[in-house]
C-alpha cells in the first residue's frame, strides 16, 4: 500500500506540501498541484482520514453505540442519524452492544484509538465513569432515552409516562374495563416511567390489582410468556397495554394462539410505532415515538458539540402521538 512519503517522492515535492495539498491548509502552486495529483492517481494512493485528522484531532466520524438493532425501533433511528451527519460532512459508525456493558466499553476503547469526533449512546450500560472517561478525552457525547446516573450529557427522549397515560385513557375510551400492562426491563428509565403511567391511570379502580402487570423484556417473546401468564391469572382481562411494539406483538400472537379474538375478546396497545405494527392482523393500535426526529435532532446535537456552538447539557422531550388501528377497535357496551 503507497504512502504519502511514496507520493512526494514520485512528485518530486516533500510530505509537507503534500499535507498542504490534501488538506488544503496552504498554498500549492498550480504546476505542483498537477504533479501531485498524478502521482497519487499512478499509485492508487488513498489518503487516511484519521492520519489526516490527527493534526486537527478532527475526523469527521461520529459512533452511534445501540443495545440491540435487531429491534425495528433501531434501524429508523439509525437512518435519521446517518443522515443529518452526511449532510454536515460526517461519517457514522455503527456499534451493536447487545446491552453488554464489556462489549459496549471494548467499543470505547476502539473508538478513542480511530480519534473519534463524538459518540451517539442509545444503549442501556453506558456508566458515570465512562461518561467522566470520555469528557477527559474531550469526546463529546449525547444519549438517547436516558442519562448515566446523574445528569452529565444531553438526553433526547420522549414523553414516556404521558404517552402511557394516553394508552390507558384510549382502551378506557374504547369500552375497556380490565387493562393488564405488560413491562419491560426494570433497569431502564423507558419501562419504569411507561409501568408509572399506566399504574397512575388505573389503581383508582376497583379492578385493579398490581397482579396484572407483568415483565416482557420489550422482546416478542417476553411479551408472548407474558401475555399468557396475565391470560391464565386473570381470565377476564379485556385489554393488554404492551410497554413496547415487540410485546404487543408477542402478546397478540399468544391471544391468537389460545384462539381469543382480538379486538372483540381483548384489545391489544403497544408504545414505539415500529412498521411491524402495520402488518400484523389485525393492525396493532401504538403510542407512536417521533423516531426519524429523535435520531436528527440527537445527531444535530453532537455534531454542535463537536464543533463548539453547544456547551451546555439538557434534556429534551418530545411529544408522542396515539395511532388507534383495528386491534382496538370500540366494542359494543
Amino acid at each position: 500500500m503507497s504512502t504519502i512519503r511514496d507520493v512526494a517522492k514520485l512528485a518530486g515535492v516533500s510530505v509537507a506540501t503534500i499535507s498542504r495539498y490534501l488538506n488544503k491548509s496552504g498554498y500549492v502552486n498550480v504546476e505542483t498541484e498537477l504533479k501531485i495529483k498524478k502521482a497519487i492517481e499512478t499509485l492508487n494512493y488513498s489518503p487516511n482520514a484519521v492520519a489526516r485528522g490527527l493534526a486537527g484531532k478532527k475526523t469527521n466520524t461520529i459512533a452511534l453505540i445501540l443495545p440491540d438493532i435487531s429491534n425495528p425501533f433501531f434501524p429508523e433511528l439509525a437512518r435519521a442519524v446517518e443522515d443529518v451527519a452526511s449532510m454536515y460532512g460526517y461519517a457514522v459508525i455503527l456499534c451493536n452492544s447487545d446491552n453488554q456493558g464489556m462489549k459496549e466499553q471494548s467499543y470505547i476503547e476502539i473508538l478513542k484509538k480511530k480519534h473519534i469526533d463524538g459518540i451517539i449512546f442509545a444503549s442501556n450500560t453506558l456508566s458515570h465513569t465512562e461518561v467522566a472517561h470520555l469528557d477527559k478525552n474531550g469526546i463529546p457525547l449525547v444519549c438517547l432515552d436516558r442519562a448515566p446516573g446523574k445528569q452529565s450529557c444531553s438526553v433526547v427522549r420522549s414523553q414516556n409516562k404521558n404517552g402511557a397515560k394516553l394508552a390507558i385513557k384510549h382502551l378506557l375510551g374504547m369500552g375497556c374495563r380490565k387493562i393488564a400492562h405488560i413491562y419491560g426491563p426494570h433497569e431502564l428509565i423507558t419501562a419504569k416511567e411507561r409501568l408509572i403511567g399506566y399504574e397512575e391511570s388505573v389503581t383508582g379502580f376497583d379492578w385493579y390489582s398490581p397482579t396484572l402487570t407483568m415483565e416482557g423484556d420489550f422482546s416478542i417473546a417476553g411479551g408472548m410468556h407474558a401475555a399468557q401468564v396475565l391470560m391464565d391469572r386473570h381470565p377476564d382481562i379485556d385489554a393488554i397495554f404492551a410497554g413496547n411494539d415487540l410485546m404487543a406483538v408477542g402478546a397478540l400472537k399468544a391471544l391468537i394462539r389460545r384462539g381469543i379474538r382480538v379486538p372483540e375478546q381483548v384489545a391489544v396497545c403497544g408504545f414505539d410505532g415500529i412498521n411491524m405494527t402495520e402488518i400484523t392482523e389485525p393492525e396493532i393500535t401504538t403510542v407512536a415515538q417521533p423516531i426519524y426526529e429523535m435520531g436528527a435532532l440527537v445527531s444535530r446535537i453532537l455534531i454542535k458539540k463537536i464543533e463548539g456552538i453547544m456547551e451546555a447539557d439538557q434534556t429534551y422531550e418530545l411529544d408522542v402521538s396515539l395511532i388507534p388501528r383495528k386491534s382496538t377497535q370500540r366494542r359494543e357496551s
